[in-house]
Order: structure tokens, then C-alpha cells, then sequence
């Protein structure tokens, strides 16, 4: 595998200076502006100053990180095109999120998800989600984040360099994040075309090695086909469910994505709960004006359709390469191999000045991810929790202070953390690892925000109660069921994970999970008035869209039913 050439790392230090320079020009043209610096709404939110374009960007550049380069590329290396509806069905939860959650939040003034909860529940709502979010962001987020990206990166300049490349990531993604969301969502715009135009210069060499490697010559199209031809099981989006001689190979592409069950289970809570009520996607679009808001939201969607082309591709390929030899002579890496690593194995093969452009796409999407993470950590310790309970008087500029120190913190901290996968990502893989421990949450917030939202009789003690539930049934659906119940039953078949463990596909549980939260909630409610008094008042005028907008919800819809056909 060749090391960076010259011309790698001036590629590479020109996207750096190019982000960087952009960043300080938007940071210091925004200080020539009299208060302008000083407003903390502006900070956190950069109010009214993101376009449309900038919003769409800014969503796929945080989204798209390490846990999709590496940990997606790693489930297409084991399970293939299926892992791609986590993608696609993101694009449909947009469209929701578009049309129906943004407009309650901007009408009703929402800057922050504690806030939410705060003036549609109660304050003890607001203050347990808003400590949940700092653990979540910090504890699996930031630091899976940053310990996927070095981990990746190493395998490029040697593992000698792993905490040298945590370092820089960190420093880099800090210089980004102090200028405030302004200068987040417009680096990001460099970010995305940036994140593109290198993934897709690995994925065209992903497909040229395997057209070459089956004596197809140069040829990404015959590549792509030899791919479908050689491991057709990979082209399929519905897994199906193992049967009593199934290999332990099916089963856990089973537990990992549980055919068309996780359609009606997890795949929409992880969606929406993700897309929808999220600090740290939804902020971009919280400064906006509500057309703004959804074209934004509506582009990412859109362009959440042509993702799978850039983190899934290449898992495949170097699938079939390492099934048909190449990767074990080339590389030398034999049965040590693992799906985690097949992006940067891909990546190895690339040509000199396209591996410095690649790697520059991966360290984009992992810095800017880094940076829309701290922000948000950033935006809820100081809004919900330093000004709600420390310091109710502080200055708009004693906030950004308290602001950037937030976000020094927690970068910080993430490098303590990753510095010897003190939380084990490396062991549970990368895209599993986010999902699933994301997961034990989801439910409960997802049920908490959605009755909050369309709800007027949802209490606050039923979202209290809601929120704990759907994490204690989390857990018992992951780790006890199967031992009170049995492997089948009525609600479930349980498979014998690697260790020879019983386990519930994750999605599952998270479906049954939001199932019982939901139903306790309403219960409760339903003891409660008719009306609750701290209920938003909702109006069909709010979810009307322009004919523009209903013609891109059209041709995101027929392109998710396209893709669905032909890969069913």
C-alpha cells in the first residue's frame, strides 16, 4: 500500500489552508459588523444568514463523517446494498421533517431541543434531555467520530501516527467551530464539494481495481457489473431472515439489518429521531425562514439519495476483491482483515494526487462532523444549562465566551477518550457502535417530541415517564428479553449472535421499544385534560408548501421508489 507522495500532501495542505482561510474571512468579515460577534444567537444559530444551499451542505457535511465513510463502507463490505436504507429512507424522513416538524419549531421560536421540551412540557423535561444529549454527543458522537477518522487516516500514513492525527483533527476542527455557526455552515459548503468530488474518485477507482482484477480492463461500468455478477447477495436491499441451516454469516447481516421487519420497527424511529429532533442537525435550519428552511432541508434529502455511491461502493468492491484473492496477495493483511478497514484499503490503491484528494474528502467529513457536534454540545450547555441555572443575567457576549469554552471542553475530552479506545469503538465497529448505542435512547425521545408536537393532550409527566421508559425497555429488549421470554416469541425471533449469545435484531427492539413508550404515554395523557395548557397551536396554513417544493418531495420520492425497484 503506497505511502503520500509530494503532491499528496500539497493537495492536502491546500484544502486545509483553502477551509481554514474561507473560515477566518466569514469569521472576520462577521466582526466588522457592530455586535454582531457579540450575539449569541447569531453564534450558536448564525440567524438568518444561512441560504438554503448553505443549510443542505451544512446537513450532509455533519452527517456524512467517519462512521459513514468507514462504518457504512464496512457494513457494505459485510451486507452490501441493504445497509444503503439507512440512506434512502433518510431521505423520505426529511421530507417529513421539512414539511411538518420545522414549521413548529420556527413558529414557535425553538432554538434548541432542551428548549423544546421546555416550553411544550416542563423544566425537569428539559433538564434531563439536555444532560442526555451532552453525555450522548460527547460519549458516543465526538468521540466515535474522531477515533474512526484517525483510525482511518492511520491506516494511510502508518498506525505510528494515530494520536499525531487525533491531534490535528481536533485542532483543526476547533479553529472551525470557535467562529460560530456562520462559519460552520458556509466551510461546509467547501466541505461537501470537497467530500465528493474525493469520494467519488475512490469509488471510480474501487470499480476500475475490480474491472481490472477480472481482466476487464480499466472499465468502472464493467467493474460495477462484475460486482453484481460476482456477489449478486450483495445487490439485495431486503435480507432475509435466516432459516434453520442458515450460516452464521446470514445471521448476523440479520441482526445487523433485519429485512423488511426494520421497516415497520427501528429504521424510522433512528430516522426521524436523528433528522427530526436533533440538536445538532436541526440547528441549521433553527436561524432560517421557514422557506429556507425546507429547501435546505429538502436539497439534503435529495442529495442523502447519491450517498450510498460514496461510502457503500467501495465496501463492496473491496468485498469482492478480498473474496477473490487480491486484497490478501496486494495488501497482506489475509484473515486479519476487518470490514471497518475496507474503505481504507480502497483507499491505498488510489493514484498519486488522488489519495491526497481522498483523504482530504475523508477529513473533511470528519472535521466538519467534529465541528457541528461541538457547536451543538456548545448550544445546549450554554443556552439550557449555563444560562438556565448558573448564570440567568449573562451578556450576550459573556455567552460566546461560556460558548467556546464549552466547545474547547469537549474536544478535549473526546481526544482523552479516543486516545486508547478507552469506550471500546473498535471492537463493536464503527456504524453499529453509533447506531446502536443512539439507539437505547431514540424511542423514548422520538415518542417525547412527536406527541409533544401533534399531541395537544401529551403531558409532561407522560414525556418524563416516556423518555425513561423507552431507555429501560431499550435495555431489556437488547439484554434481558430473550432470557424472560425465550429466543420466540409472538413479538420477536432471537438468533445466536458470534458469541453464541441470543440477541434481538437492535432495530426490533427499538421498535417494540417506541411501540410500549408510545402506549404508556397516551395512557397517561389520557388521565390528563383534554388539552394540555403548554400545548402549540397548529394550523394546515403551516404545512402548506410552494409548488416548487412539492415538485423536489416528487422527484425524491420517485427516485427512493426507482431505487427500491431495482435493488429489491
Amino acid at each position: 500500500m503506497g505511502k503520500f507522495s509530494t503532491i499528496d500532501y500539497v493537495i492536502f495542505i491546500v484544502y486545509f489552508l483553502l477551509v481554514s482561510g474561507y473560515g477566518y474571512y466569514i469569521y472576520t468579515s462577521k466582526k466588522k459588523k457592530e455586535g454582531e460577534v457579540s450575539d449569541s444567537k447569531d453564534f450558536f444559530l448564525a440567524e438568518g444568514s444561512l441560504t438554503w444551499w448553505a443549510i443542505g451542505s451544512s446537513l450532509i457535511a455533519s452527517n456524512i463523517s467517519a462512521e459513514q465513510f468507514i462504518g457504512m463502507s464496512g457494513n457494505g463490505f459485510v451486507v452490501g446494498v441493504a445497509v444503503a436504507a439507512y440512506e434512502w429512507i433518510a431521505a423520505i424522513a426529511l421530507i417529513i421533517v421539512a414539511v411538518w416538524f420545522i414549521p413548529v419549531y420556527l413558529k414557535n421560536r425553538i432554538f434548541t431541543m432542551p428548549q423544546f421540551l421546555e416550553t411544550r412540557y416542563n423544566q425537569t423535561a428539559s433538564l434531563i434531555m439536555a444532560i442526555f444529549w451532552l453525555f450522548l454527543y460527547v460519549f458516543v458522537n465526538l468521540t466515535s467520530i474522531l477515533y474512526l477518522g484517525a483510525i482511518a487516516i492511520a491506516a494511510m500514513a502508518g498506525p505510528e501516527y494515530f494520536h499525531a492525527i487525533v491531534i490535528a483533527m481536533a485542532i483543526f476542527s476547533l479553529i472551525i467551530t470557535l467562529g460560530g455557526m456562520k462559519v460552520i455552515g458556509f466551510t461546509d459548503v467547501i466541505q461537501v464539494v470537497v467530500l465528493v468530488i474525493g469520494g467519488l474518485a475512490t469509488t471510480y477507482v474501487a470499480l476500475t481495481l475490480v474491472s481490472d482484477h477480472f481482466g476487464l480492463g480499466t472499465d468502472a461500468i464493467a467493474g460495477f457489473k462484475a460486482m453484481m455478477h460476482d456477489a449478486p447477495d450483495h445487490f439485495q436491499l431486503m435480507v432475509q431472515k435466516p432459516g434453520p441451516n442458515a450460516t452464521q454469516a446470514d445471521v448476523n447481516k440479520y441482526l445487523m439489518l433485519p429485512g423488511l421487519a426494520m421497516y415497520f420497527a427501528g429504521i424510522w424511529i433512528v430516522n426521524l429521531n436523528y433528522w427530526g429532533c436533533n440538536q445538532y442537525i436541526t440547528q441549521r435550519a433553527l436561524g432560517a425562514d421557514l422557506k429556507t428552511a425546507r429547501t435546505g432541508i429538502l436539497f439534503a434529502g435529495f442529495m442523502k439519495l447519491a450517498m450510498p455511491v460514496i461510502v457503500m461502493l467501495p465496501g463492496i468492491a473491496a468485498y469482492v476483491l478480498y473474496k477473490n484473492g487480491a486484497l490478501q496477495t496486494e495488501m497482506g493483511i489475509g484473515e486479519a482483515f476487518k470490514a471497518d478497514n475496507a474503505y481504507s484499503a480502497i483507499l491505498g490503491f488510489l493514484p498519486t494526487g488522488l489519495k491526497g484528494l481522498s483523504v482530504a474528502a475523508l477529513t473533511a467529513a470528519i472535521v466538519a462532523s467534529l465541528a457541528g457536534k461541538a457547536n451543538s454540545i456548545s448550544t445546549i450547555f450554554t443556552l439550557d444549562i449555563y444560562k438556565r441555572y448558573i448564570n440567568k443575567d449573562a451578556e450576550e457576549k459573556k455567552l460566546v465566551i461560556v460558548g467556546r469554552l464549552a466547545i474547547l471542553a469537549a474536544i478535549i475530552f473526546s481526544v482523552a477518550l479516543t486516545w486508547n479506545d478507552a469506550l471500546g469503538i473498535g471492537g463493536e465497529g464503527g456504524f453499529t457502535f453509533i447506531q446502536k448505542y443512539t439507539g437505547f435512547f431514540s424511542p423514548g425521545v422520538f415518542a417525547m417530541f412527536f406527541l409533544g408536537m401533534f399531541w395537544k393532550r401529551t403531558t409532561g409527566s407522560a414525556a418524563v415517564a416516556g423518555v425513561i421508559t423507552g431507555f429501560v425497555l431499550s435495555i431489556f429488549f437488547n439484554s434481558y428479553a430473550v432470557n424472560v421470554f425465550g429466543p420466540e416469541t409472538i413479538l420477536w425471533t432471537a438468533y445466536q449472535n458470534t458469541s453464541g449469545v441470543f440477541e434481538i435484531p437492535f432495530l426490533i427492539c427499538m421498535g417494540w421499544s417506541f411501540f410500549f413508550t408510545m402506549i404508556l404515554m397516551i395512557g397517561m395523557s389520557l388521565a390528563g385534560p383534554k388539552i394540555n395548557p403548554k400545548a402549540f397551536g397548529l394550523d394546515t396554513t403551516m404545512f402548506r408548501v410552494a409548488p416548487s417544493t412539492l415538485a423536489l418531495i416528487v422527484v425524491t420520492l420517485l427516485c427512493v421508489a426507482g431505487l427500491y425497484i431495482t435493488f429489491w
